[in-house]
């Protein structure tokens, strides 16, 4: 006949109902508790799967009793004698379910594992869970993809998802990836939950941020633990980190302001990696590349070390000294500048006591640093890993509220008494710090630094304050005077604005070419490769990084030689003026294939005026070569003088009383009127039909 055991009661939040029991009864609740877990597991294997698995308030109870734990943590237990046997006795009756065959798959869930592992510690849990049976192992992972689901769709929504219930579920499954590197495997699977991470990350909430940066590195440093490391899926990880960071770089955003700078500023994964990388030889040397890019990601001034390796300390005996020295009361005084460490640790794992982060504090020489370190590790020495994570601290006396000294030894025993006289002590007199730099500016030793000003100068806020805005206008003290307005009009010069081609047609050496290209030209030319290439493709003119860094922008700028703001502008112009639109299409769409004809504005004489002595039937503008002349800037016909231009032998400035000498001085007016004022002319109008304005 098989026993018959009373079920159980679940254990009650600590926050509502601790509070309605007294000493005596809690007590009695206690020992009941811990009497139905000693029973539980005194039953035989058959036993247990028949009576313990089949009874569904013991997965109730165990779930109740670690996530009360995990929340409050032992400190409200009562005794602290039950409180360790109740908790190692739950440990026990988890672990045995757990192992089992038929395990309950209430206690396959991931918030129940992570609930195991917060309150059990890393290696503990760890143990346990590396020897789940296989079936156990595929309910929890269903259970960890139906959450890495909900957390991607919350990650990527940003503002509009619950970032609340992300926040506590990251939280709250960082301890069960810490202690099995399975379920750091299963969420680094694809990219899509680093990317996830890497988006929600740019929401600037600091403790949202906290608990990404500590998931993301639990994670990749769970693929490298464990007896078979993961290299394969760590180098895609890293892969994608620096792509991540490189796109971060070129955004708009603060390269600092990244996950991958934030991750590994703060946390020793990168040298994690090394290490494990130079243990196990040159199979993973493909990623040394990628560690060394994203060592440059370091954010200045930040300094995560690695943990020093763990010292083990002896046991420690229950004795202490029969006297205690001077120096060693002084040592047990609470150092005020051990309460900004204390806060800093406390922001990052909020859950832990003062009492044992000033216990850290005492282990690693009050190194900040590397107490978090060594709680992302999990590598605690043995005394502070059984010791209690929730204790608190007597801030008026350096001494926890259990009456022990501050430290890691942890040492109390029958002569503890002679202390507690000098407890309540003030702080010990230490050398005064140096202090600060004065700031010097400007102002110092004027009258208000020396206090010499009368007060009757001082006043609080404007000088003027009924002074208004009208006021100020029909104040005309300091307005300009009416003859300094008309003197500067006078002085304004209105044809200013026109250029001077006083040498552009004058006969000096050559006629300067009036028809070279001008601003005016180049503008045009500029207008229709612009006008091309909208007509071809409009999307040359869009506003983003990939258009501005294709091959058709780039041919554009450089036929063009404007810049990228310049070409989208007009691109913007355009689109927005459909008349300056048709009047190109017009200008630029009629083109027949017929080029202009440039007239000459070189003089030339008529075949009738040319002297008997020419013989080659040509004008003086043809470059031809001649008889004898003289030379010009072409060879003239036979027997001329080769003036300039080819012009013949006619020359103003030639003898006196000579034929061609006289002929040449009546027409050296001739057809200027085809240079100089009209071309000046034709200037101003162009210029005034673009829309200019003189002066």
């Amino acid at each position: 006949m098989e026993p018959m055991l009373p079920p159980f009661a679940p254990f009650p939040e600590l926050a509502t109902w601790r509070q309605q029991f007294d000493a005596a009864e809690w007590a009695d609740c206690m020992a009941s508790w811990l009497s139905l877990v000693k029973a539980h597991l005194s039953l035989s294997e058959v036993q247990f799967a028949s009576i313990s698995l089949k009874d569904d308030a013991v997965p109730a109870f165990l779930s109740s009793f670690l996530q009360t734990m995990a929340v409050s943590g032992p400190t409200d237990l009562g005794e602290a004698t039950a409180a360790k046997a109740l908790t190692k006795g739950c440990l026990r009756l988890a672990t045995r379910a757990l192992q089992s065959s038929q395990c309950p798959s209430s206690l396959l869930q991931w918030g129940f594992l992570s609930d195991f592992c917060h309150v059990h510690g890393k290696r503990r849990a760890g143990q346990v869970l590396a020897v789940l049976p296989s079936s156990a192992t595929d309910v929890v992972e269903a259970s960890l993809s139906g959450l890495k689901k909900h957390l991607i769709k919350n990650l990527e929504s940003g503002l509009h998802g619950d970032l609340r219930t992300v926040e506590e579920c990251l939280r709250r499954v960082n301890y069960l990836i810490s202690a099995w590197p399975v379920a750091a495997a299963l969420f680094m699977a694809g990219s899509d939950y680093v990317d996830a991470l890497i988006s929600c990350f740019k929401i600037m909430n600091p403790p949202l941020r906290k608990c990404i940066v500590t998931n993301l590195y639990l994670c990749l440093v769970g693929l490298v633990d464990g007896s078979t490391p993961n290299y394969s899926l760590l180098s895609d990880l890293l892969y994608a980190l620096r792509v991540a960071a490189k796109e971060h770089k070129k955004g708009p955003l603060n390269v600092n302001d990244s996950l991958v700078a934030e991750l590994v500023t703060v946390t020793p994964v990168l040298q994690q990696i090394q290490q494990k990388i130079d243990a196990s030889g040159s199979s993973a040397s493909r990623m040394q590349p990628v560690l060394a890019d994203l060592q440059q990601y370091r954010k200045a001034g930040g300094r995560m070390p690695l943990p020093t390796r763990r010292i083990r300390h002896k046991s420690a005996k229950g004795k202490a000294a029969a006297v205690v020295s001077e120096r060693e009361e002084e040592q047990q005084q609470l150092h005020v500048h051990k309460l900004s460490a204390i806060s800093q640790i406390q922001d990052l794992f909020p859950d832990l006591g003062s009492g044992f982060v000033m216990k850290l504090l005492d282990e690693y020489n009050d190194d900040a640093e590397r107490v978090v370190a060594h709680l992302l590790e999990g590598t605690l020495p043995e005394h502070l890993e059984s010791a209690d994570r929730s204790e608190k601290l007597d801030e008026s006396t350096g001494f926890t509220k259990n009456g022990r000294k501050d430290s890691g030894s942890q040492r109390a025993g029958p002569f503890s008494h002679a202390t507690t006289a000098r407890r309540h002590s003030v702080l010990a007199p230490r050398p005064t710090p140096p202090l600060l730099p004065s700031r010097r500016n400007v102002f110092d030793d004027d009258e208000l630094d020396q206090l010499a000003l009368e007060t009757s100068h001082l006043h609080f806020g404007k000088q003027e304050a009924q002074t208004t805005a009208d006021d100020l206008l029909q104040d005309r003290s300091t307005a300009p005077k009416t003859a300094a307005i008309l003197s500067a009009l006078a002085a304004f010069d209105s044809d200013d604005d026109e250029r001077d081609d006083t040498y552009d047609a004058a006969d000096v050496g050559g006629t300067v070419d009036g028809l070279a290209t001008g601003g005016e030209d180049l503008h045009e030319a500029n207008e229709q490769v612009l006008f091309a290439a909208y007509q071809a493709t409009a999307k040359v003119f869009e506003r983003d990084a990939a258009t501005r860094r294709s091959d058709a922008r780039t041919r554009l700028k450089e036929e063009t030689g404007m810049t990228d703001e310049a070409i989208e502008g007009w691109g913007l112009m355009l689109s927005r003026n459909p008349q300056q639109r048709r009047r190109l299409e017009i200008k630029f769409s009629t083109f027949s294939g017929a080029q202009t004809e440039l007239a000459r504005t070189a003089w030339r004489a008529s075949s009738g005026e040319l002297g008997a002595g020419d013989d080659s039937g040509t004008d003086g503008a043809t470059p031809s070569r001649g008889g004898r002349g003289g030379r010009g800037y072409h060879r003239g016909g036979r027997g001329g003088r080769g003036g300039p231009r080819g012009g013949g032998g006619a020359n103003v400035a030639g003898p006196a009383g000579e034929k061609d000498t006289e002929q040449a001085r009546r027409r050296k007016e001739t057809q200027k009127g085809s240079r100089a004022n009209h071309n000046r002319r034709d200037q101003r109008a162009r210029k005034m039909a673009r829309g200019g304005f003189p002066g």
